[in-house]
């Protein structure tokens, strides 16, 4: 199969594109450090993206920006950003992606724990989590030509603790997390919400 994985720079991403290995042809698209470039809270940026890989079997997004911070201190701007990008950018992903994409192939998005385990700070990133997976069920009822449509909900990644000097303890392994994306891919799933801890 033919995977565009975005985000492929990324701690999630480069470890997806590794537990993909050898067994489909991979196409790395990051923001800035890849052949092919996507800013994905841009519609005009995903199009040219989708025009420049040509037809795919998958679509793997392990990419998306979220403000994390104190309700009382978020702004509407902090509110909008993870809205644009983590929350439209992986929406239109798919909207604009369905014409790109085979029969019978597939969407993974990222959503994260913090949609169902919340903490102090996360409320903008929660409200994005929760309705990226929203989105993912109810997609999944409307998409043509057996196209799939799920979501991963990464645990915080070890070495994402480890890089904020949080105790790592409470992680799972990116490696752990990068096989719910080929799982989701690989599989025949749809409309679900996996979790990856």
């Amino acid at each position: 199969m033919k995977v565009i994985v975005i985000g492929a720079t990324g701690t999630i991403g480069r470890a997806v594109v590794q537990a993909i290995g050898n067994r489909h042809e991979v196409i790395p698209v990051s923001f800035s450090k890849s052949v092919i470039k996507v800013d994905i809270a841009d519609k005009a940026s995903i199009t040219k993206m989708f025009s420049a890989t040509g037809p795919v079997d998958a679509v793997i997004s392990a990419a998306g920006l979220a403000k994390f911070g104190s309700m009382d201190a978020l702004t509407d701007a902090d509110f909008a950003l993870g809205m644009d990008n983590k929350l439209m950018g992986q929406v239109n992903l798919v909207r604009l992606g369905i014409q790109h994409i085979n029969d019978n192939g597939s969407f993974t998005l990222t959503s994260g724990i913090l949609s169902r385990r919340p903490m102090k700070g996360s409320s903008a990133i929660s409200l994005v989590n929760s309705a990226l997976e929203g989105f993912g069920r109810a997609a999944a009822l409307e998409m043509p030509r057996n196209i799939r449509i799920n979501i991963v909900s990464p645990n915080w990644v070890t070495d994402t603790l480890r890089a904020f000097g949080m105790d790592p303890s409470a992680g799972t392994s990116v490696e752990v997390v990068a096989r719910a994306y080929v799982k989701a891919f690989e599989g025949t799933m749809n409309g679900e919400v996996i979790d990856a801890f």
